[in-house]
C-alpha cells in the first residue's frame, strides 16, 4: 500500500459543491477516525455528524462565516469526552488524540475521493449549544467534507532537511 500520494494530493477544500457525500462512504471516513490510536487506547472522543443543511448554516455562523461549513455534504464535529487525562510526558492527551483521529478521517476522506477541510476556527461554546453537547465536552476541530471541482495549488512546504534531524539538535 502506498499512503503517499494520497497525502500529496490531499487539499484543505474551501467550497463545495452540492453533490452529497453517500452514507456508506461516510461511515467508512468515521471508521477511520475510530482506529486511529490514541493514548492508553483510551478512545475518548466522539464524532457529531452534521448533514442537516440548517444546522451548517448555523455551524457557518458560529465559525465566523466560514463557507466551508455552510457548503459541506457533512461536517464532522470532533470532540473528547475527557479533557483530565495527560499523558506521561505531562501533556494533555485530548489535542493529540483528536488531531491524529481527524488526520485519519481525511487520508480516508481523500481515498474515497472526498475533499476535505480541518476547521479550528470557531465559537466553541456556540458549536457546543448547537450541538447540544454535554458542558464538560471540548470541541477541538470540524472536519468539512464534501465534492469539489476545485483543485487548489499545494502549499509550499519546507525541505526535509529544514525540518529533520538525526540523533541529536
Amino acid at each position: 500500500m502506498d499512503l503517499l500520494p494520497a497525502i500529496v494530493s490531499r487539499r484543505s477544500a474551501k467550497r463545495f459543491d452540492s453533490r452529497p457525500v453517500s452514507t456508506q462512504c461516510l461511515e467508512r471516513i468515521l471508521q477511520a477516525g475510530r482506529l486511529a490510536p490514541s493514548a492508553k487506547n483510551r478512545q475518548e472522543w466522539r464524532f457529531i455528524v452534521v448533514s442537516r443543511a440548517d444546522l451548517r448554516e448555523k455551524l457557518a455562523a458560529a465559525s465566523f462565516g466560514a463557507e466551508q461549513i455552510e457548503t459541506a455534504s457533512a461536517v464532522i464535529a470532533v470532540c473528547t469526552t475527557n479533557v483530565d487525562y495527560r499523558m506521561p510526558n505531562g501533556q494533555v492527551s485530548y489535542p493529540v488524540d483528536l488531531g491524529i483521529a481527524a488526520a485519519f478521517m481525511m487520508l480516508q476522506a481523500t481515498h474515497e475521493g472526498v475533499a476535505s477541510c480541518a476547521m479550528t476556527t470557531f465559537d466553541e461554546q456556540e458549536v457546543q449549544d448547537l450541538l447540544s453537547m454535554p458542558h464538560a465536552m471540548r470541541v477541538v476541530v470540524m472536519l468539512a467534507l464534501g465534492y469539489t471541482d476545485q483543485q487548489p495549488a499545494a502549499q509550499t512546504r519546507k525541505p526535509l532537511s529544514d525540518i529533520v534531524a538525526y540523533n541529536h539538535w
